[in-house]
């Protein structure tokens, strides 16, 4: 199969979805250079080597991660996640609720991310150029599942 002749951030679809709020993350929403990250939180897999250099590997089930953010200071979308970050953690049944997910279209990338805490409001810093804002969340599962990509003639 062909790869995929372009990448493009414009294909990147990100929504947030809680009990506070829902509303796009990614293209259109003032999204810095560094974009998107999500991650895992750790390995899916552990490996013990024996005394004799038998092995054995064991399967964890955590499906934990990360999701990363990051916005131009000037971005309308800081005013939406500061106000549901303030709804969320005053009030515990809220706190980690929210679905995040994201879509590249070009590539086929499907991630969804669930259980979705606020790790903190982001660090401000005033300077001589406009800086970004980096929101982060503990996600309790992420699934990921990564295309093949799209080709078009």
């Amino acid at each position: 199969m062909p790869l995929p002749y372009t990448y493009s951030f414009l294909d990147t679809v990100c929504t947030i979805i809680g009990p506070n709020g829902a509303f796009p993350l990614g293209q259109g929403a003032g999204v810095d250079e560094g974009g998107i990250t999500v991650e895992m939180r750790e390995p899916k897999n552990t490996m013990k080597i024996g005394a004799d250099g038998t092995w054995m590997h064991s399967l964890h089930a955590g499906k934990g991660g990360k999701v990363t953010v990051r916005l131009l200071k000037n971005s309308p979308t800081n005013a939406l996640l500061s106000a549901m970050y303030n709804a969320d953690t005053s009030n515990p049944s809220a706190h980690g609720q929210n679905i995040i997910q994201v879509n590249q279209l070009t590539s086929l990338d499907e991630i969804t991310t669930q259980g979705c805490a606020f790790l903190q409001q982001p660090t401000v810093t005033y300077d001589k150029e406009g800086p970004m804002l980096e929101w982060t969340w503990d996600a309790g599962q992420v699934d990921m599942l990564l295309g093949a990509g799209v080709t078009s003639i």
